[in-house]
């Protein structure tokens, strides 16, 4: 046996020696809806994707959630955002938030605030349940 390298492949590859940015693939990103902001820092992410099914052939609607890293504290359950594929944080989040697609509705906490809400709401009277069915007593 000779102890001579092995020669490069005629193809045209080459081996890499050094690691930087180009040699590492690019990091996965995907963009769902804020499901969740309660955590500190951590929001939820639901990611829908339609598949279609092996056998039948019809398309079914599948999510997944995702923890979220969110320093900035912007995002707002209904947001849609960005994420993308991040070194472990924490036990269960992988991913960080890059950007706010669209700002999902605000909701309304107060009606007082709202315009046109100046309807006054007059209270029906509920019968007594016992006297439900019998006729009324006259005064005498």
């Amino acid at each position: 046996m000779s102890s001579t390298p092995n020669p490069q492949p005629a193809t045209g590859a080459t081996v890499a020696t050094g690691s930087s940015a180009a040699d590492q693939p690019r990091r996965t990103r995907k963009v769902g809806i804020v499901v969740s902001n309660k955590m500190e820092k951590t929001v939820v992410v639901e990611v829908s994707r339609t598949v279609r099914h092996e056998r039948y052939g019809r398309y079914q609607k599948k999510s997944a959630r995702f923890l979220a890293d969110d320093r900035v504290l912007k995002a707002q359950p209904g947001d849609t955002v960005q994420i993308e594929e991040t070194r472990p944080l924490s036990a269960r989040k992988r991913w960080r938030v890059i950007t706010i697609v669209t700002k999902g509705r605000q909701a309304v906490s107060d009606t007082a605030d709202v315009p046109g809400s100046e309807k006054k709401v007059t209270p029906r009277a509920v019968p007594d349940k016992k006297l439900a069915g019998k006729p009324a007593k006259r005064a005498s």
